[in-house]
């Protein structure tokens, strides 16, 4: 909460950046951070409003406040805009959307994991390929086959790229995604055939073949999405017998 500051009212720009900061090293404003509107400081202050906003546009140079028009001036470093996003792409997006950009990059990551691993990290490929068969539920499935196609991602060398994978990543960490994914699962009985799919990515990319490692990929997700796109036809196929069964018993 800020206080009022009694006594004559002050014009100096270095006064009101030295209250500014009193309060921001104490934590004086609200728990969202946010600052009252420069006029609420000036009078709070008793400072001028142009001493003020001076004041301010030091602090947010010095990185320790930030603006958001039409939001108003908050403490703390400004956050990184796509952050702010990240949770309406991931309830925005279905499973078709996440495999269509599946398809498009991590084959691509693959090739350039055959050209760039080294062989501590394929070791870890294949630990983490092994982890999944080890696993005895979807959780836990789920954990350590992000964990082997994100390896791989990272053993490609290319930081966007790398950057690109962890958003789509983050979505298939949304419960509803992994529900499908095991539901996919157990239809399909794809967890040895998935096993055999790492392997033979791993066995490319070890190989040094980019051709071979990212055809094996996208064969991979291929198989993933025809699985899904089965599990949730049969889920609808469900959804409307179920609806059409009172109509039948009470013909």
């Amino acid at each position: 909460m800020v206080q009022v500051t009694t006594g004559g009212a002050h014009d100096n720009s270095n006064y009101a950046l030295d209250k500014l900061r009193e309060l921001i090293h104490a934590r004086g404003f609200g728990e969202d951070g946010r600052l009252p509107t420069e006029r609420a400081l000036s009078e709070a202050l008793n400072v001028g409003r142009r001493a003020v906003r001076r004041a301010l546009e030091v602090l947010e140079a010095e990185g320790l406040i930030w603006r958001r028009q039409g939001s108003g001036t908050f403490v703390g470093e400004r956050p990184e805009p796509f952050a702010d996003r990240l949770e309406d792409i991931v309830a925005g997006t279905d499973f078709m959307e996440i495999m269509e950009v599946r398809l498009r990059i991590e084959p691509q990551l693959a090739q350039l994991a055959a050209m760039r691993a080294k062989p501590a990290e394929i070791a870890r490929m294949r630990d983490l390929a092994n982890k999944i068969i080890e696993s005895t539920d979807a959780d836990a499935r789920e954990l350590w086959d992000g964990a082997l196609h994100r390896q791989i991602a990272q053993s490609a060398g290319n930081q966007l790229f790398l950057s690109i994978f962890d958003v789509v990543n983050r979505v298939r960490q949304d419960e509803a995604w992994q529900a499908i994914r095991e539901r996919a699962r157990i239809s399909g009985n794809t967890v040895s055939v998935s096993l055999i799919q790492h392997m033979d990515i791993i066995d490319a990319i070890e190989a040094r073949d980019p051709a071979r490692a990212g055809e094996a990929m996208r064969q991979h997700l291929l198989m993933l999405q025809e699985r899904l796109i089965r599990a949730t036809s049969l889920e609808h196929d469900h959804a409307d017998t179920s609806d059409e069964a009172p109509f039948s018993e009470a013909s």
